[in-house]
């Protein structure tokens, strides 16, 4: 390590290649004198020599920037540096013994090995180095397409290396905000300065495109230097994330445009992934709306965590069959079994319960999409309610270890029919839980996802492809927002801790403005809001709120081992209760009553349909 510190040092490489002089000129010698001893008349000679030769390659080592670049990244401009360098310092040499003393005993022959040897040993240094570090050397350079690197780092320097192989790329510029990086060249690139002067060097530079390459970037800087690349007039493209990176390959191939999801994400959340494995590894596991965001993204997430069995299940055929053929290629990926089936349907579930017997249920199977729900309150309750709680009944004659249902902010103080019913099944999973001492019933709560489906992100890519109008109900209207993985990670992470009673709430930052989420995604696209694109209100939906909410009043909120899981208290209600409402509800469902129906949620979630208020207010 002292080692690899000393050697990015530039006065420590400095003083390597003055080293290298005298030793050069010693060599050459050595050799003129067939590797003998060298006669004292010429002794004399060679120690002036190697004094003026010294003072000379002092000057061009300089002049010739052998020290803006990185021994690590040593490349083909590198070596043209050190070259015209020893050339010159070389004939700048022979001037001054020239003038100094005619040459009088200079072997001709120094004059050719000693540049020789200094060029291999200033050169061969720096490539053995990289080397050692690469196990690889690439020197090859081409002309392509002016781009502006951002970030300076690792990813950045195999991004430049496979940019000069060979892309329709040619990087011309990197910006990096470290100071120890910035007046240095990687691959003959120049490291221009920090962030901040994206734009005016792109404006010396002519570039064309901006490319960040920093995998572990925060939201925040992704949106600074989209937005300096806007303000350059330029597009920007970046790397994936360090998650999604997980092999290591940083490749001209794997750039992608900047999505809404890089701009509105949040700090990388740290997870206690060994208490994730604990809970997965070697257990059987069953999802039920497998073929959902979050359902799909949960199946890919436990794969990695060794189960014995994975159990997918979702009545849609197509969804189902696409994250099958999806995890058959991961790792463990032999171990999942695709099941069409509804959790309506009690025999089918029984069926599946009884032949896999899985010791982990996690329930994502629901009816999300309030204005058609609010449509279609029957089925809503159906699925939402009845097939929630038939499944969760099932859990317990199996001896289901742990029942995880998936829920929603919309259940808190809900106003329309899909809060209310996931608020019901809620109250009954919890309510379950106090009764069935071999099964554990954990509630997670969470606020809308980037990119589900029905969401309101593919929608508003929809109407920008096709020019607008991008429609906003409200221009108030705001919600929480979360990338899928970062949802099912920290779900899992909640079931992992759960004992059993619990609500988990994700902690899902601060709100976002609908309307300033359109905008951003208008200018994503690389238009102007409200003159490429109108963006039109057009009022609230029935059922829909402005704001969501993560508690309800009467739950206690309190904070977990995780940071970013929080734990709301339950409520208890009467089971005989709670049965006879069950009851009522698949009456109303079989004689289709709405009116009756909607009367019987308000008495199984009495804070149904109350009037509104502004969190915050």
């Amino acid at each position: 390590m002292r080692l690899h510190i000393l050697l990015r040092n530039r006065w420590a490489a400095f003083l390597h290649d003055l080293a290298w002089v005298p030793l050069a000129v010693f060599l050459a010698f050595w050799l003129r004198f067939n590797m003998g001893e060298i006669p004292s008349n010429f002794a004399g000679t060679m120690n002036r020599m190697m004094l003026v030769a010294s003072a000379a390659h002092l000057i061009t080592f300089w002049f010739f920037g052998l020290y803006r670049g990185v021994w690590r990244f040593a490349s083909l401009p590198d070596m043209v540096r050190i070259a015209k360098a020893v050339m010159f310092g070389a004939l700048l040499t022979f001037l001054a013994l020239f003038i100094w003393q005619r040459l009088q005993l200079v072997p001709r022959s120094a004059f050719v090995l000693y540049p020789l040897l200094l060029f291999v040993g200033l050169a061969g240094d720096r490539l053995l180095y990289r080397w050692l570090k690469d196990r690889r050397v690439n020197l090859a350079v081409e002309e392509r397409k002016p781009v502006i690197v951002v970030g300076a780092g690792r990813a950045g320097e195999l991004l430049v290396r496979d940019l000069i192989k060979g892309s329709q790329y040619e990087p011309v510029a990197i910006l990096d905000d470290s100071s120890r990086r910035q007046g240095q060249e990687i691959h003959g690139v120049p490291v221009a300065g920090g962030i901040e002067n994206l734009p005016l060097v792109a404006r010396k530079t002519c570039a064309e495109a901006v490319l960040l390459a920093i995998p572990s970037a925060t939201p925040k800087l992704i949106r600074r230097v989209f937005d300096l690349s806007r303000e350059a007039g330029i597009p920007c493209r970046t790397l994936p994330s360090v998650s999604d990176l997980a092999d290591g390959r940083v490749e001209v191939s794997r750039l992608r445009e900047i999505r809404i999801e890089d701009l509105l994400g949040r700090e990388p959340i740290r997870h206690d992934l060994e208490d994730v494995r604990a809970f997965l590894k070697g257990r059987k596991v069953l999802v039920t709306g497998a073929g959902g965001s979050i359902g799909s993204e949960l199946c890919r997430q436990i794969l990695e965590y060794d189960p014995a069995m994975l159990v997918m299940v979702d009545h849609g055929e197509y969804n189902l069959y696409s994250i099958e053929q999806e995890v058959k290629s991961q790792k463990h990926g032999d171990r999942c079994h695709a099941l069409l089936g509804d959790i309506r349907d009690h025999e089918r579930m029984a069926w599946i319960f009884e032949h896999f017997r899985p010791e982990i249920v996690l329930n994502a199977a629901a009816y999300k999409h309030v204005p058609l729900v609010e449509e279609n309150p029957v089925e809503g309750v159906k699925t939402n309610i009845l097939g929630t709680c038939q499944l969760a009944d099932l859990a317990v004659r199996f001896d289901v270890q742990k029942f995880i249902q998936v829920s929603t902010d919309k259940a808190v103080n809900p106003v329309n029919v899909m809060g209310a019913t996931k608020r019901a099944a809620e109250i009954y999973c919890q309510n379950l839980n106090a009764r069935s001492p071999r099964t554990a019933f954990i509630t997670t709560r969470f606020g809308n996802v980037l990119g589900s489906a029905g969401s309101v992100v593919p929608l508003f890519e929809k109407q920008i492809r096709t020019g607008g109008p991008v429609t906003v109900t409200h221009p108030e209207i705001t919600r929480y927002f979360m990338t899928i993985p970062e949802a099912v990670s920290l779900i899992l992470q909640a079931a992992a801790m759960g004992e059993g009673g619990e609500i988990f709430v994700l902690d899902m930052g601060e709100p976002v403005k609908i309307i300033d989420l359109a905008r951003q995604m208008i200018r994503l696209a690389g238009l102007e809001p409200d003159r490429d694109i109108e963006i039109r209100i057009t009022g609230l939906r029935p059922g829909e709120k402005l704001y969501e909410e993560l508690f309800h009043e009467g739950e206690a909120c309190r904070r977990t081992k995780h940071p970013k899981v929080l734990l709301a208290a339950s409520r208890s209600v009467d089971w005989d209760e709670l049965q006879q409402l069950l009851a009522k509800l698949r009456e109303d469902c079989r004689r289709r009553d709405i009116s009756d129906l909607k009367e019987v949620l308000h008495r199984f979630v009495p804070e149904y349909g109350r009037p509104e208020q502004d969190p915050n207010s």
